[in-house]
């Protein structure tokens, strides 16, 4: 009787030791941070597999490797300020005084003195020169438009080759737009724009034709008389 006594009290022990090792380690256990848990899959912890609301895109809305022949946008904000001021002034007097006392003759071969008739001969003279300018410069440049523009190369490291043109006609006005450069792939936004701060080697031609164009243009004297400035 005794020996069931003792064997039921061990077992007590027993048992009671197990549940509150048990309750222990379920007491650690429990946390509601998802970082804390193990890792899920063989991506770890994803949000796809520890979001309740996370939803796959279809196929046709995510979004594409850019490729060759594709279209992005290119936003192009240009601003330039140049200011040059500069003064120069220069004053010069100048006298000479020159009389010639002796001068020589050939005579018989030989060099002798030659008395002038008229005097000595004298130079006399004052010059006095007086040079001032005054010059003043600044330039400010805009440009600002949103253009599209097709990749036509893809370079070996990445970069993307682009070149875009436009063409505007309103009656007898007309507006050319090209543009060229090298841009890489990550300066292009998720809604596939760049700005032209982050393009390379960045060429832009703008051309105007038509009677307002007309109307301002040099003609080719005043360039030609422009660009030489024969006086």
């Amino acid at each position: 009787m005794n020996f069931r006594k003792r064997l039921f009290r061990h077992s007590s022990t027993l048992l009671s030791l197990a549940i509150s090792l048990s309750l222990l380690d379920a007491t650690f256990a429990q946390d509601g941070s998802l970082f804390l848990q193990p890792a899920q899959g063989p991506t770890g912890l994803t949000l796809k597999n520890s979001s309740f609301i996370y939803r796959e895109l279809p196929p046709e809305a995510r979004p594409r490797e850019l490729q060759e022949n594709d279209i992005i946008t290119v936003v192009v904000d240009f601003r330039s300020r140049f200011l040059s001021e500069g003064d120069a002034e220069n004053r010069k007097t100048a006298s000479l005084t020159a009389v010639l006392a002796d001068w020589v003759k050939l005579d018989g071969g030989a060099l002798k003195p030659a008395a002038q008739a008229d005097g000595d001969p004298t130079v006399n003279g004052t010059l006095n020169s007086q040079y001032r300018a005054e010059s003043d410069v600044e330039l400010r440049d805009s440009l600002s438009f949103r253009m599209a523009a097709k990749i036509v190369d893809i370079r070996p490291n990445g970069n993307l080759v682009i070149e875009g043109h436009q063409t505007i006609r309103n009656n007898e006005e007309r507006w050319r737009i090209s543009l060229t450069g090298v841009v890489r792939r990550e300066a292009i936004q998720a809604d596939r724009t760049v700005s032209s701060d982050s393009i390379y080697d960045f060429d832009v031609d703008k051309e105007e034709l038509g009677q307002v164009r007309d109307g301002y243009a040099r003609g080719w004297f005043t360039r030609w008389y422009d660009r030489f400035k024969p006086f």
